[in-house]
This record gives C-alpha cells, sequence and structure tokens, in this order.
C-alpha cells in the first residue's frame, strides 16, 4: 500500500484514538504529505533506514517559496510524526520499518525569557485605561500572567467559561486534556471592570476592536486573535522600555518562574501549566537555580580570616 493511500487513516487514528486535537492531525498531515512528497509516494513496505536517512538529509536542506528552511525543532516534528505514522502502520500488522528505528535529533532549547516584577508593573503601568480597549488589555496581562493561560486558551475564552468570584474555571489544553485555572484578585477585579464596562451581550470574553461593529452580531467574528494578543504586548513593552522580545509566552514563563522562585515545588507548577511531562516543566529550573544563587550573593555573609 502507498504512504497517501493510509494517510486518511491515520489522520483520523490519533484523532480519535489518540485523543489528539485537530490542529495537531493537521500539522501530522503536512508533516507526513512532506513525505509523500520527498519519497514519491513510495509504497510502505519500502520504507526503510536508508529512506528515512535521505529524508532527514532533505528537511535539512528544505526550503519554502520564501526561502525560509525548517529549524532543527520543525524537523524533529517531521519525524515524530513519521515515527507514528510507522507506530500505526505496526498495529494494523501492516509491514514497514520498525519505529524505533528513527532515531530522533537531539534539540537545544533556547533560554527561557521572563518578567521580573517591576516589569510586569511597568506593561501594566503603560496601558490607558480610559477606554474599553485598554480595560480589556489590562484584564488580559493580568489573566495571563497569574493565571499560566496558553494564548490560544484565552482567545477561546467566553464570559460563561470563567468565574471571578470563585476565580477558578476549566481549560482543555493540548491533548485535550482539563486542567484547572487559577487567577488573582487582581485580575478578576479588572475582568470584572471590562465586561462591566461593555454594552455587547456577545460570547467571546474577549473582544476584537479593529473590526467593524456594525457588520455582525456574530461573537466568533469579534473574537480575539492570539495574533491581535501579540501585537498589543508588543506594544505595551515598547511603551515600557523593555528591549527583550515579550510575547504571551514571555508571560507564562513569567507565571511558572514567579511561583518556582516563591517556594512551589516543581510538580505542582507542571500540573499548573498542563505539562504532559515533568522534564518540559524542568526548563524553569535554570532559571530559579541562576535567582538563587544571586540570593545567596546578595545575603550570604563571608567569614572574615585573621
Amino acid at each position: 500500500m502507498y504512504t497517501s493511500e493510509l494517510l486518511v487513516d491515520f489522520i483520523e487514528h490519533i484523532e480519535v484514538e489518540g485523543g489528539r486535537s485537530a490542529k495537531t492531525a493537521e500539522n501530522y498531515r503536512l508533516y507526513i504529505e512532506r513525505f509523500v512528497e520527498f519519497s514519491d509516494d513510495t509504497q510502505v513496505e519500502k520504507i526503510t533506514s536508508e529512506v528515512v536517512r535521505k529524508y532527514r538529509l532533505w528537511l535539512n536542506r528544505y526550503t519554502n517559496s520564501s526561502g525560509d528552511s525548517l529549524s532543527t525543532i520543525t524537523q524533529s516534528y517531521h519525524l515524530i510524526a513519521l515515527r507514528g505514522f510507522l507506530h500505526y502502520l505496526s498495529s494494523r500488522d501492516i509491514s514497514s520499518l520498525a519505529p524505533n528505528k528513527i532515531i530522533l535529533p537531539k534539540v537545544t532549547r533556547k533560554q527561557v525569557t521572563f518578567l521580573y516584577e517591576d516589569e510586569i508593573k511597568r506593561l501594566l503601568e503603560n496601558i490607558d485605561t480610559s477606554n474599553e480597549q485598554g480595560l480589556r488589555d489590562r484584564a488580559i496581562i493580568e489573566l495571563l500572567f497569574t493565571s499560566g493561560l496558553r494564548v490560544s486558551e484565552l482567545v477561546a475564552l467566553d464570559r460563561d467559561h470563567i468565574n471571578t468570584k470563585r476565580r477558578e474555571f476549566m481549560v482543555r489544553g493540548k491533548g485535550q486534556k482539563d486542567r484547572p485555572i487559577f487567577m488573582s484578585e487582581t485580575a478578576a477585579n479588572h475582568i470584572d471592570i471590562y465586561l462591566e464596562k461593555r454594552s455587547d451581550s456577545l460570547p467571546p470574553l474577549f473582544l476584537n476592536y479593529s473590526r467593524n461593529t456594525t457588520t455582525t452580531n456574530s461573537g466568533d467574528f469579534r473574537r480575539l486573535t492570539t495574533r491581535s494578543v501579540q501585537r498589543l504586548l508588543n506594544k505595551y513593552a515598547r511603551l515600557a522600555g523593555i528591549t527583550k522580545h515579550v510575547s504571551p509566552h514571555t508571560l507564562r514563563h513569567s507565571y511558572a518562574t514567579d511561583l518556582l522562585m516563591n517556594g512551589a515545588d516543581i510538580r505542582s507548577v507542571q500540573s499548573m501549566l498542563g505539562h504532559s511531562n515533568i522534564s518540559t516543566t524542568q526548563i524553569y529550573t535554570h532559571v530559579t537555580d541562576e535567582h538563587l544563587r544571586e540570593v545567596f550573593e546578595k545575603f550570604h555573609s563571608e567569614t572574615n580570616s585573621d
């Protein structure tokens, strides 16, 4: 059988039986289609270690129509998808290369960027809250920093998803896993202030004010996008004089770092971030270890030798 003939079944398998999100399934489809393109839609029984070796070289040299190449981690995602496809073939007793023959490249993670408390304050101080959009932006930044939400989770929130009195709610994150989200009293108050200011009854918690409000009553049309959240953070970081790159994920990093620096155990932080693997959460220990050294240097008294 040819690879392309089994692709649809594989994508349905990882979404339905594997419990992966539609977005993840779509990414896997794209990655396997790249393999189909490279191999000229080879028969699955002809996938060998040598074919995979040449595929890795092809990925490393790949450029799109704009001349952009694939990062090491993106190449790794392609190989993860191919390995998953081979696992699927094995589960159906379809002859092909053993999945364990694909060894993933070692990927060096980027340095975690986070904001200190004074930088968060400067971000907030530069928001003009005299209008509805400013109230929205203040609520967004407060919520991102005190909840650890992913930006995709944030923009998907509806009014009835959250409870500002209890200051906790549930979200469905990566892998279709539910986890509790907690927010600060300050974040809850700013969300209430923003919602009280709004005169509409649209479902989305955060609206996009760049769209024409007179042309539609559709909540999804007016829903804020992840790109818009990135733009507003860029705007306030620039106004605050923060030179480091600030993204929604920077606030998620800041949330995790703040918890660990204040004594939270790493297992609890893992649960609050929704990480399936503790190794993902451990990227923050490098940051907190450095913080402990700074505390030591600042507060530990040296003994004077006679």
